[in-house]
């Protein structure tokens, strides 16, 4: 894996988009009383090699592995950030999968509180083994 100009990793990766999960994060009290709809993508950087060649799931890791693990944080403990959503994300992504060397994680909310049409507002997070969790 290699990083690009605009920081962005390069090579094989697992991409989940439009995950969608009901939770309670935000600093109103409204946000955390009725809660709202969450939006994730998550990539998720691994040598995928071994699993093209061998076309079996143990080579490589399940979408749902990691649909898991975001549902588990979105639907979970109330943050007030979503910085914090994505952070948390990301930190157990690495912490279950050993071969994950970077992750990619968007976090939006498309029901927010501000005049204006909008598809979502949110926030964008890169993550590299190597810098936020080194072995």
């Amino acid at each position: 894996m290699e990083a690009v100009g605009n920081g962005m990793p390069t090579g094989d990766k697992l991409v989940l988009r439009g995950l969608m999960f009901h939770g309670f994060h935000g600093v109103k009290p409204e946000e955390k009383k009725l809660g709202q709809k969450f939006l994730i993508d998550v990539d998720a950087w691994m040598d995928l090699r071994s699993a093209g060649k061998s076309d079996d799931l143990s080579d490589t890791i399940s979408y749902t592995a990691i649909y898991r693990i975001v549902k588990e944080v979105v639907e979970g403990k109330s943050h007030d950030l979503l910085e914090s959503v994505a952070q948390t994300i990301a930190s157990k992504i690495f912490t279950n999968h050993s071969q994950i060397s970077a992750v990619h994680v968007k976090v939006g909310k498309p029901h927010v509180a501000v005049a204006g049409s909008f598809d979502y507002l949110g926030i964008e997070i890169i993550r590299y083994r190597s810098v936020d969790a080194p072995n």
